[in-house]
């Protein structure tokens, strides 16, 4: 009879006790771990083609999770360590390592961001808003004619044109797009100030007219101190009973960009053509941002009544016509000026310059 099964049993009794010993120690880690440490919203940028070590360290320096080689074992052990998708992500702290591998496999919890910049159209917001959500243009589309908004901002045509502040946004997935036109909406409420309130009374303009006004300014001015000028003029010209004549109407009118107003588009019947209508257009053109705003509600005092454009951005203020014809001719040699010189440089290719503005 010999002892020798007895030893092995010792020593195989013993190997359960070590492993069974480990994974005691593990489970404890993993539900120390199993939270991260901080609390509160956290922002989390998963590079595109980032590793799960990659994913796994920013996690960890955030709170997220506590220990990131736990988390790929973990990951490891789930199958999810080749599946993760790249984003920015909002992570509510705490949350369980189930979950943030599920979000990051799913893309749950990816924030959309999307700039608005400043003299953009609902012709060009919409397509980008419906890109950035994933969702259908139409649905974009139905949004920006949300009735109870435009009850809401006494807004007399069938669009928010104009009230979806330019500015940077950062969307939460799964924003629906009237979720994401109300955040825009909101926002340009936010920067209203009650202080302008009074000054539409002052000007004995509605809101509307004013955003009418700042979305023209928006469009013409290239040089900030310009703005209050150019506000001024289109003042100047509304007092006078003349016609704004503004090329930036006429563009909105055509229903698309063109590089160029021609003669022949200065005779397109609609209420937005400044050059058969008088008074400002039934709403805004564009988007503008806060400085055209304030433009548009404390003008310059200058007398002006016409301007023109230099190939640099600026324009030439006058007070008559006749100085305006003067004027156009000297802007019309610097266009041709910089025509030239393109030529020049594009070897006899013709250029594509934009007409100084006939006012």
């Amino acid at each position: 009879m010999t002892r020798r099964p007895r030893r092995k049993a010792a020593r195989g009794h013993g190997r359960l006790l070590t492993v069974a010993l480990i994974l005691v120690i593990a489970a404890v880690a993993l539900i120390i771990a199993w939270r991260g440490s901080g609390r509160g919203e956290v922002r989390v940028i998963i590079p595109r083609g980032a590793t799960l070590r990659v994913a796994a360290d920013s996690l960890e320096s955030h709170g997220v999770i506590q220990n990131a080689t736990a988390f790929r074992l973990y990951a490891l052990v789930r199958r999810g360590d080749r599946s993760i998708r790249a984003g920015t992500y909002l992570f509510k702290r705490p949350i369980s390592w189930g979950r943030v591998l599920e979000d990051l496999r799913g893309g749950k919890g990816i924030e959309h961001g999307m700039t608005i910049p400043e003299g953009w159209s609902l012709n060009q917001i919409v397509p980008q808003l419906a890109r950035v959500l994933g969702a259908p243009i139409e649905s974009v589309q139905v949004a920006v004619r949300d009735t109870a908004l435009l009850h809401a901002l006494d807004i007399p045509t069938r669009t928010l044109e104009g009230y979806l502040f330019p500015d940077t946004y950062v969307f939460p997935d799964g924003t629906t797009p009237k979720q994401a036109v109300r955040t825009m909406v909101a926002r340009f409420q936010t920067v209203w100030q009650p202080a302008w309130d009074a000054q539409l009374e002052k000007r004995a303009m509605s809101r509307n007219d004013v955003m009418a006004l700042a979305s023209i300014v928006e469009k013409e001015a290239k040089l900030p101190e310009e703005r209050p000028v150019i506000a001024a003029v289109y003042l100047n010209r509304l007092k006078r009973g003349m016609l704004l004549q503004a090329d930036p109407t006429v563009q909105y009118a055509i229903g698309h960009h063109v590089a160029r107003v021609l003669y022949k588009d200065l005779t397109i019947d609609s209420p937005y053509n400044t050059y058969r209508y008088k008074g400002l257009p039934p709403g805004p053109i564009a988007s503008p941002g806060k400085p055209s705003i304030v433009a548009a509600l404390y003008p310059a005092t200058v007398p002006y009544l016409f301007f023109v454009a230099y190939p640099d951005g600026h324009h030439e203020f006058t007070s008559s016509f006749g100085a305006h014809s003067v004027a156009v001719k000297r802007a019309r040699r610097a266009w041709d000026s910089l025509a030239v010189v393109r030529r020049d440089t594009t070897r006899g290719a013709p250029a594509n310059l934009l007409p100084p503005a006939k006012k």
